[in-house]
């Protein structure tokens, strides 16, 4: 497969910094250091190709780590910290990624076999070891960034190719259950899109389980398993980072932000703010806007 990694960083060389778009749809790169408040985000769901260096990622209490011998699945969205490393050897940390089409993945399942057995695993997020077969189907979708002409006819190819690689390894039972209705990944990514669409609202747990037809103490369980968090960690997390980004783009006030994003209590807010990132609103906002002119 050195072969292969060889080209895919030739190809993805010219990525920066920061989401660098290819001209393919869906399919994104990303290169160097990144800015920290960048990499604490809420992550959409995405297949996830280390090239070269190496990263973490945290989502609750669980880290996850991978390199250019593994490639990262996450199924839902998911507030997560990235940290980033360059190579042993000094290059740049190197990456390309797809976000997840679920019509697509939905229409690719239709046409194949269903599994003889059922997985006995519920999280939205995990790393798998990359195959031959799968980098493979990466070359040749990145490639199309020197054949742009090419794009329209040969890239819906090799995206379902890419995703049925990814349906044939250890994370397969991750995307046929994200586009299985009824099962509780399914169930749980529905009650994420409730709580990502009124996180400044008051959640209740009960009335969130009765919308994901299941049991309170199924539907908590269920919501730890896929996000690592509760839903009520996962809504306090977006809140957060929604407040970071109103400090940091929008110029609010710490409390301004606070109250938007649906706290009743400043200082219960700058307490929370403190733990998640490391400082006070006002001082972590200024931080990262030193960054941003200094970068």
């Amino acid at each position: 497969m050195q072969d292969q990694l060889k080209e895919l960083r030739r190809l993805a060389a010219r990525a920066e910094n920061r989401r660098t778009e290819t001209g393919i749809p869906r399919v994104a790169m990303v290169q160097g250091a990144i800015p920290e408040h960048q990499l604490a985000a809420v992550y959409d769901p995405m297949v996830n190709l280390i090239l070269q260096g190496s990263k973490s990622m945290t989502v609750g209490n669980r880290t996850l780590h991978y390199d250019p011998a593994t490639y990262f699945v996450m199924s839902v969205d998911l507030p997560a910290v990235g940290v980033v490393r360059p190579a042993a050897t000094g290059e740049p940390y190197l990456a390309v990624s797809l976000t997840l089409d679920p019509a697509l993945l939905a229409t690719l399942l239709a046409d194949l076999p269903k599994p003889a057995g059922a997985v006995a695993q519920e999280a939205g997020f995990s790393v798998a070891a990359v195959t031959p077969e799968l980098m493979d189907a990466w070359v040749r979708m990145l490639r199309l960034m020197e054949r742009p002409d090419d794009i329209a006819a040969l890239a819906p190819a090799y995206e379902r190719e890419i995703l049925y690689r990814v349906l044939q390894g250890a994370n397969g039972w991750m995307l046929r259950d994200i586009a299985t209705p009824d099962s509780a990944l399914s169930r749980v990514n529905l009650a994420i899109q409730w709580i990502r669409r009124d996180f400044d609202k008051p959640l209740r747990v009960e009335a969130l389980a009765d919308r994901a037809a299941m049991s309170a103490s199924a539907f908590h369980r269920h919501f730890k398993a896929v996000t690592a968090l509760s839903p009520l960690q996962y809504q306090k997390r977006i809140r957060l980072l929604q407040a970071r980004m109103l400090l940091v783009s929008g110029g609010r006030s710490v409390t301004s932000a606070a109250f938007d994003v649906g706290y009743e209590s400043a200082t219960q807010f700058s307490r929370e703010y403190a733990r998640a990132f490391g400082l006070p609103p006002a001082q972590d906002a200024a931080r990262v806007l030193a960054s941003i002119r200094l970068a």
